[in-house]
């Protein structure tokens, strides 16, 4: 059966346990949500375990998750021994649709170029220091001015810096431009 939007079926299996048309249906559901997060989903494949009918304790539902995506496979994998609560299959389903979730959205955010690896942290100088209202501007190396608050200071007191320190900071969009959460002696 295809899922509305997926590029390919989504197969459900069970384990140890009957079929259940309600399972399916919320699982299938809950698959074709994912594609909001990632629209390039090429399969899913989802298998519920019970447990082997020995165990006598509460059935504790095992979920795993494959999900396919360009260049990558997803997996997901949630055991019973972790989650008490996975006594109940639609929690341990659930659970585990929710860790899909925030892969996915890691691996978009990767395809997408939002994650580097280790980008530089810019640097500055301090350029201009107004102690009397608590704020000063570092001055970047292509000769932009970025403001910071006297608590965007660390590693150090603001009232320590002067003029033409060597500083790295961490700028962000302000009310009114660019400013500093974060600003440290380089």
């Amino acid at each position: 059966m295809l899922v509305e939007g997926m590029q390919l079926p989504v197969q459900v299996s069970f384990r140890n346990m009957p079929p259940s048309e309600a399972i399916e249906t919320d699982v299938r559901e809950r698959a074709a949500k994912l594609e909001a997060f990632f629209e390039r989903i090429t399969s899913a494949r989802v298998v519920i375990e019970a447990p082997h009918r020995q165990h006598r304790q509460g059935k504790l539902y095992h979920v795993r998750i494959d999900i396919r995506v360009p260049g990558r496979e997803i997996v997901v994998s949630r055991e019973p021994a972790e989650h008490h609560a996975h006594e109940d299959a639609y929690v341990a389903i659930r659970d585990a649709f929710d860790a899909a979730r925030r892969q996915l959205e890691d691996y978009a955010r990767e395809v997408r170029g939002s994650v580097k690896a280790h980008a530089p942290v810019p640097r500055g100088r301090i350029a201009r220091l107004d102690p009397e209202h608590g704020h000063g501007f570092v001055e970047t190396d292509d000769g932009h001015e970025v403001y910071f608050h006297r608590n965007a200071v660390v590693d150090t007191e603001f009232d320590q810096l002067r003029v033409g320190d060597e500083v790295r900071f961490v700028e962000e969009a302000g009310e009114k431009g660019p400013q500093a959460s974060t600003v440290r002696p380089a």
